[in-house]
């Protein structure tokens, strides 16, 4: 049998090559949308891809089936209740696919219908031989991760109440995935970092076993106690994840990989003004709070950029991206693995740009942990905390122009809620990064803000966010909540 997991870092996301080396058939599972490298292993490998499997219609990425079959003839299959806009095999409960050379030898899947992080969701149980008692693996989706589970609530918006989606969710994993040999091999569509649980492993694959020993989510208990803790702090939804869904559903342009156009600042500035296109900053923090234009945006090439970017830039708006030398075919295709496929082109020589026009560069107002006089970070519960102010705010730390907000500022947390009620500064609010853009008229732009996250990244794209938006006092804490708890004890 050949199995291959790819696993992709910047969005934590896994995929998996299966095929049988005797007959040479193969099936891909859950592909990424650029998918040369598939293609480039399953030729060495002696493989031709026949089937395409979704173990779900994904949120969090644009996924690579439509690619797929066009380059290879696959089919695409996905649960049984999916609906698509495009033709699909529909793999049934306890569907077999077969990769021998008929049903009675070679690797064998077994779709198992397990909704719950959506309804179409299904895992597929793999064997290298059909009569195997133990099964090599299971490829799990969102269903399963290690060291967690999917989140239940994805599909609000679509009338289906987090409540009924974690019942579902409990009776799939205990009906289904846990009646497997604890030896089973475990293999997530995620992993940490991911959107698409609360608190996933670094761990990229487990097995049943250990799985129903450590898994918080798997300990004993009944099913009224799972449903009340698994839709609980569940972190944010990024603004896209909707967007992609429905391109998943519905169909999407194949991608283009080709470079973006180089653009001077006029031309750079030109699309802002009227085609409505954002300036997206993706060089490392450090650079862009130094200098960058008034009114770009920022989430840097070494964090979750996609996932970021998508969080401040709504879906379908024209990008021109700010980015060091050579990293802007990077940014491109980052940016179109989760379907922000509308990037005008890239400024040249941004270094040389912002030094030149010292009148639309600006430079990002920070403080340090010690210039806000706080007390001790305290556990707060979730919603108990107001829109409440810094003590005292001194000079920013990087000695910007202006001074940095004064007593009175509005202090904001930005990280997710599980991590809020874990412990927060006294008197801040929490307005995840992820629904920032959507809920900022709850703040006062005529009111200085304080921005703070886990260690600093989070609250930099914030900041910029406001600052873009028209806020005319922001900073963030450098170091974030990490800083102040070490700080004080």
């Amino acid at each position: 049998m050949h199995f291959a997991q790819y696993y992709l870092d910047c969005l934590s996301q896994a995929s998996y090559l299966i095929g049988d080396e005797t007959t040479g058939r193969a099936v891909l599972v859950d592909p990424r949308r650029d998918i040369d490298d598939y293609l480039h292993d399953a030729e060495a490998a002696g493989l031709r891809i026949e089937l395409v499997i979704e173990t779900h219609i994904h949120a969090d990425f644009l996924s690579g089936h439509l690619e797929l079959a066009r380059a290879t003839d696959a089919a695409i299959a996905f649960g049984e209740a999916a609906e698509t806009g495009f033709p699909i095999r529909r793999l049934r409960d306890g569907e077999r696919i077969s990769l021998g050379a008929d049903d009675t030898e070679g690797v064998t899947l077994t779709a198992l219908a397990t909704p719950g992080h959506t309804l179409e969701s299904i895992c597929l149980v793999i064997r290298e031989h059909p009569d195997d008692e133990v099964p090599f693996g299971v490829l799990t989706g969102d269903t399963l991760f290690v060291g967690d589970v999917g989140r239940p609530d994805l599909l609000s918006a679509a009338g289906h109440s987090p409540h009924d989606m974690a019942v579902r969710l409990y009776r799939s994993l205990h009906t289904k995935l846990l009646t497997l040999p604890d030896a089973t091999r475990v293999f997530p569509a995620h992993g940490a970092g991911s959107a698409c649980g609360r608190s996933l492993s670094a761990e990229t694959s487990s097995t049943i076993g250990d799985q129903r020993r450590l898994n918080y989510a798997l300990q004993p208990m009944p099913e009224a106690d799972f449903v009340r803790l698994i839709t609980a702090g569940q972190p944010a939804t990024p603004g896209y994840f909707a967007h992609d869904a429905a391109l998943n559903r519905d169909g999407h342009p194949l991608l283009d990989p080709g470079p973006p156009a180089a653009l001077s600042l006029d031309e750079a500035l030109a699309a802002r003004d009227r085609q409505g296109a954002v300036l997206l900053d993706c060089r490392p923090s450090a650079a862009y709070t130094r200098a960058h234009l008034a009114g770009s945006l920022h989430t840097s090439l070494d964090t979750r950029f996609a996932e970021y970017a998508g969080s401040v830039v709504a879906p379908g708006t024209p990008v021109v991206l700010i980015a060091d030398p050579g990293t802007e075919q990077e940014a491109r295709l980052r940016l179109a693995r989760i379907g922000y496929d509308r990037v005008l082109g890239h400024l040249s020589d941004p270094a040389a740009v912002l030094e030149r026009t010292p009148g639309l560069t600006r430079r990002s107002r920070r403080i340090r942990h010690d210039e806000l006089a706080l007390e001790r970070p305290q556990s707060q519960p979730a919603g108990a905390a107001t829109a409440g102010a810094a003590t005292a705010v001194g000079p920013a730390a990087d000695g910007p122009a202006a001074a940095a907000p004064a007593t009175g500022a509005q202090l904001i947390d930005v990280r997710n809620p599980a991590e809020y009620e874990a412990g927060a500064l006294p008197g801040a609010r929490n307005i995840p990064l992820a629904g920032l853009a959507q809920r900022l008229t709850e703040l006062d732009p005529a009111r200085p803000v304080v921005l703070y996250c886990r260690s600093g990244g989070r609250s930099v794209i914030a900041a910029a966010l406001l600052e873009a938006r028209g806020f005319g006092e922001v900073c963030d804490v450098v170091g974030g909540y990490e800083a102040v708890a070490a700080a004080v004890g």
